[in-house]
């Protein structure tokens, strides 16, 4: 099955999240602001993909009605 849009955004959306999530637990935040920065950039993610879930499942059941 090809792909949609909905896939390959929330493909890279977890891709930047997996990104962050390995920058906090290996310890390279230098500072409790740069920690702060990447748990605010991480907590955008997840945002953005609920709202991304929320969209594509609003679409598909317009498609249905």
């Amino acid at each position: 099955m090809a792909k949609t849009i909905y896939d390959v955004l929330d493909e890279k959306l977890i891709e930047q999240q997996k990104s962050v999530e390995e920058f906090i637990t290996s310890g390279s935040p230098e500072d409790f602001a740069k920690y702060k920065d990447a748990c605010g950039v991480y907590r955008g993610l997840a945002i953005a993909r609920r709202e991304l879930q929320d969209l594509l499942q609003n679409y598909t059941r317009n498609e249905d009605e």
